[in-house]
């Protein structure tokens, strides 16, 4: 899920919501924010304004 989650947000390329990612993965959206979580405290992704994210 975590590669998903990163997957998308190249994709993206501008931070995104939790939600943005779940409904362009079409899973659902507790699965990503446990992602992100797991992510963010590896320091692989960041947040530059609460609840979105993005890659640093």
């Amino acid at each position: 899920m975590e590669e998903k989650v990163l997957n998308a947000m190249k994709e993206a390329d501008k931070p995104v919501r939790p939600g943005e990612i779940a409904k362009a993965l079409d899973v659902d959206s507790k699965e990503v924010s446990k992602a992100i979580k797991s992510l963010k405290n590896k320091g692989e992704i960041i947040s530059p304004k609460r609840c979105f994210y993005s890659l640093p």
